[in-house]
């Protein structure tokens, strides 16, 4: 047992037994460094990392590779998903190095975190021209004891390279319609026209350029931009990607395909595209769309919901395939022969046909992930239905993925918005009471006001608050989580708390220029503070920071919150343009903002139908981020209603009656769901 034992993360207790003596990064390890005079072998992962398992297995769990580690350096785990800081940081110094990143991420530093050399997954013996595992510790030993000057000013120049990078985003511009146009037809060019989606292989779920292309069709009318949404919406839902049998999205897609999946499936990946599925329905009415919204959204709560009320972070893409062997993809891989065995031979072969799968296979071992062909059988929707639970049950007799418990406080935000929504517009209050309850953890375990020194931690497990903290993505996804719920329940407390969080942006995070940091300003001292506006499989904490802070500002006229969040999309002025790809969930904030955002305020009797009819309407509008307050008519001096836009509201004819405005400007007020549904862009009131 080393000294991971104590820790929470599961990731870094899946190391606990290993002969590597692992330190979790703390400066208690570098210091100990420095004693011995050995660098600092630092490996970051997370739980359901293929490659990680990979390395583990062949190399971490080898005796003979340990007792080198152990005699030559001090080892360092870090879960990627707990120190977002850490991984952010020698990422960049990866990838500035190699040209690429992963993980796996190996880097090799001196005692006081100077990185030198670096990679992602080393075999445990040459492959392809790779260096095993151990002779890349063999080569560093030897550079650390014989050219330790050469290593030392290699190691300060890397950092000193990494220090001095701030781009400059012209941060002072704030987008505008032009600027938007060009990032569509960038994104145009990199459409893929045949199976949707951007780029080639591996092809990532474009979770937040989807909601840019769906919030571009509602203000400007672009059919293409819904096209390119709704068909690659399909084809995801259609693939291996999505799981047939019990719904969610694995991580990516090995091929443009979206075939065979990278089969983890996380919080965040399902949290987006739940709530971008159901955005599709509220624009288009679509069958598809509503179904995998409601099927992700079940997913969440059946296989990641803790008992403690909040989300897991992922499932593994590994499970035993019944014969103690460790495979990805087992849980989930179907042969026309186990088909046959567990439903019969007539409707073995028909599933066969309809979810595509061959004695060839699509995946491996003759094996074939699930799917949804176009060219597939016409089947009964009460037979699929009938097919498809007895294949779960069958499956739910398999060796489970593991589950990273770990409940990360931005993943748990993203998972609030999407079933709350989700569950206001399917008439599902289970969805919002499940909302509810995280948004509740997230309040009575992550926020810390101890000591007057108010923060958001980043994770949680079992109900117990971990020792990180928050980093900016934290702050600015739960945020919007909560002004989600707020905006579905009607209880104002939400939008307090969204408002605390928010405040803490601007005092922690917020550079003078408008930029934002991923890190507090007193946070941990690295080598770099961390600074990334663009997107990876979730939006950047600086995107999302600025979506939450400019429905705060609609919410409640606040100048400083929408000056903050008009400063920060001046990245998008800069980078939209460029790079669309990468900055989807910028350019989907910068809609809102060129549409107002609009205000909604709907006022009535709690228990009168009518207003529970208007507030529906109001929440089905597409009209770019427009926010919803609903609730009693608030007075001056701030009794009745809970909300801001509440206040001097008045019923018309003593009848439940909806307000729209731009800048708080307001068009007439109506008590007809139709003429208010016009004035939003409903498709479906």
């Amino acid at each position: 047992m080393n000294r991971l034992a104590g820790v929470t993360s599961p990731y870094l207790l899946q190391h606990a037994d290993n002969p590597v003596d692992w330190w979790p990064w703390s400066p208690e390890a570098f210091e100990e460094a420095r004693r011995r005079d050995v660098p600092v072998f630092l490996s970051v992962g997370y739980s359901a990392c293929h490659w990680c398992h990979v390395m583990a297995h062949e190399s971490f769990e080898d005796e003979r590779a340990a007792a080198y580690l152990n005699e030559h350096f001090v080892s360092v785990k870090v879960d990627r998903e707990e120190r977002p800081d850490v991984d952010a940081v020698y990422m960049e110094a990866v990838q500035a190095a190699t040209g690429q990143g992963g993980w796996p991420m190996t880097v090799f530093l001196t005692p006081d975190a100077e990185p030198f050399y670096f990679g992602t997954y080393f075999p445990p013996e040459p492959r392809h021209g790779t260096a095993s595992f151990t002779q890349v510790l063999e080569g560093v030993h030897t550079a650390w004891t014989g050219r330790r000057d050469e290593v030392g000013e290699m190691a300060r120049k890397i950092t000193r390279d990494l220090a001095g990078r701030r781009p400059d985003y012209g941060r002072t511009a704030r987008p505008g319609p032009g600027e938007l146009a060009q990032a569509l037809l960038g994104l145009t060019r990199e459409y893929d026209a045949a199976h949707g989606g951007f780029g080639g292989a591996p092809k990532f779920p474009p979770s937040m350029v989807l909601e840019f292309l769906l919030r571009h069709h509602a203000r400007t009318g672009s059919e293409g931009a819904l096209q390119m949404a709704v068909d690659t919406c399909e084809a995801m839902a259609r693939g291996g990607i999505y799981d047939q049998l019990g719904g969610g999205f694995a991580r990516y897609s090995v091929d443009r395909e979206w075939t065979v999946p990278h089969f983890e499936k996380m919080l965040y990946d399902n949290a987006l595209l739940c709530r971008v599925y159901a955005h599709v329905w509220r624009a288009t009415g679509s069958d598809l769309a509503r179904r995998v919204a409601l099927e992700t959204a079940d997913f969440m709560v059946r296989e990641l919901r803790t008992e403690h009320g909040g989300f897991a972070s992922a499932l593994d893409a590994d499970s035993d395939d019944g014969s103690g062997h460790q495979v990805e993809g087992a849980y989930y891989a179907w042969t026309p022969g186990r088909l046959r065995e567990v439903l019969g031979e007539a409707d073995g072969a028909l599933a066969a046909a309809y979810f595509g799968v061959t004695e060839e296979g699509t995946f491996e071992h003759g094996a074939s992930v699930l799917q949804l062909p176009q060219d597939g059988p016409a089947v009964e929707a009460g037979r699929v239905a009938d097919i498809t639970a007895r294949l779960l049950a069958a499956r739910s007799l398999r060796p489970a993925p593991g589950r990273d418990d770990k409940v990360v406080a931005a993943w748990n935000g993203l998972a609030v918005a999407a079933l709350a929504e989700c569950g206001a517009y399917f008439d599902r209050p289970d969805l919002v009471e499940r909302a509810t309850e995280a948004a509740d953890l997230l309040v009575r375990v992550h926020f810390d006001v101890a000591a007057g020194r108010a923060r958001l931690a980043r994770t949680s497990k079992d109900g117990r608050v971990g020792a990180n903290a928050g980093v900016l993505e934290d702050y600015g996804d739960v945020a919007e989580g909560f002004l989600a719920l707020a905006a579905v329940t009607g209880e104002g407390v939400w939008l307090e708390f969204a408002g605390f969080l928010l405040d803490l942006v601007l005092d922690l995070f917020t550079a003078e220029d408008g930029s934002l940091y991923d890190t507090a300003h007193d946070a941990e001292k690295l080598i770099r503070r961390p600074q990334d506006p663009t997107d990876t499989a979730a939006p950047s904490g600086w995107t999302a920071a600025a979506g939450a802070l400019l429905s705060y500002a609609a919410h409640t006229g606040s100048e400083a919150h929408r000056t903050a969040a008009e400063r920060a999309l001046g990245v998008v002025h800069a980078l939209g343009p460029r790079v669309p790809r990468f900055i989807g969930h910028g350019l989907a904030v910068a809609e809102a903002l060129l549409d107002g955002p609009r205000e909604v305020a709907v006022v009535g009797r709690p228990q009168d139908e009518a207003r529970a009819v208007l507030h529906r309407t109001a929440l089905l509008g597409t009209a770019p981020g427009a926010v919803v307050a609903v609730g009693l008519p608030r007075a001056a001096d701030g009794s009745g209603g809970e909300f801001p836009l509440l206040e001097g509201r008045t019923l018309v004819h003593d009848l439940p009656t909806a307000y729209v405005c731009r800048h708080f400007v307001c068009a007439r007020p109506t008590t007809d769901p139709a003429a208010l549904a016009e004035q939003l862009g409903t498709i479906h009131p």
